[in-house]
């Protein structure tokens, strides 16, 4: 067992990180102080458990593991975006008509999915979906075939996804198409022919020509993959309805923005329109 406790600039306020983080029924907040991480590292399953143990100013963490140390603090600082300037992103926005909303949530930093297999997997199974239905196919899916270690889901391997029969994610109530899109990706990983190491030296345009060529995978989900798999900065997802109804609420309009009017709004907020569209979810959720 190790232990390490992580100092970085602040503002960062892991009380909302965790509040965002408990919308997913699968993580493991304990006691609104901490969470349980899954990763894999070299082919190993290791939970790790980061508490926060410092304030908005000056965060700290207190981080708990049983092995694989410096390669488990890199990938938390990956994951947490412990070393984003929040301050610059907070200044940036001070200037702009979000200037309330970065008030009132300062300090949100953008949280990622634990590993990118599972985070592309999962914007394939809430496609389409209301969050409750999509939240509950992904636990059957994660209960069937995933593993649990001390209380923590791994979502399955790329591996074990393809190999999984289309009738068997049927009987899990995913449509047909779903359960194609779903084994189609991991079959893509398994082959090397879908690469997330190598992602991290592309541009969001490379990225994207490689991945919208996949079946199931639109505009919506990657971007998505690009903020919460890749931690890109520089993301808006027009077609997201949350977003939609978001600025609705927030410009107080009659009806939803249009694709047109969405695309004017997002001008000043580059180059983080990944952390406007952040704080625009957090503002309805």
């Amino acid at each position: 067992m190790w232990q390490e406790t992580v100092s970085i600039a602040g503002p960062y306020d892991f009380q909302l990180a965790l509040d965002r983080l408990k919308l997913d029924p699968l993580n493991v907040v304990v006691q609104n102080k901490s969470v349980k991480v899954p990763l894999t590292i070299e082919s190993k399953q290791i939970v790790i458990e980061v508490m926060g143990t410092g304030s908005l100013e000056k965060p700290q963490f207190v981080v708990k593991g049983t092995e694989e140390k410096e390669q488990a603090l890199q990938r938390l600082c990956e994951i947490f975006r412990w070393d984003v300037e929040l301050t610059t992103i907070h200044k940036h926005f001070q200037e702009t008509n979000l200037k309330l909303l970065f008030e009132n949530h300062y300090g949100t930093p953008l949280i990622l999915d634990f590993d990118p297999f599972s985070s592309l997997l999962k914007c394939i199974i809430h496609q389409q979906l209301n969050l409750a239905f999509a939240h509950t196919l992904t636990e059957r899916f994660m209960q069937t075939f995933g593993n649990e270690i001390d209380g923590v889901w791994f979502y399955p391997t790329p591996e074990k996804v393809a190999l999984i029969k289309v009738e068997q994610l049927r009987e899990l109530q995913f449509s047909a198409r779903k359960a194609e899109y779903v084994i189609g990706i991991a079959e893509l990983v398994t082959t090397g022919a879908l690469n997330f190491n190598q992602m991290k030296q592309m541009t969001n345009e490379e990225i994207s020509s490689e991945l919208i060529k996949i079946r199931g995978v639109g505009p919506w989900t990657v971007q998505n993959f690009l903020m919460f798999a890749l931690g890109r900065e520089n993301l808006f997802p027009v077609a997201d309805i949350g977003l939609q109804n978001a600025l609705r609420l927030y410009y107080n309009l009659e009806q939803k923005p249009t694709k047109a009017e969405m695309e004017r709004f997002k001008e000043p907020w580059e180059p983080y329109l990944s952390y406007a569209a952040l704080y625009l979810w957090r503002s309805i959720e």
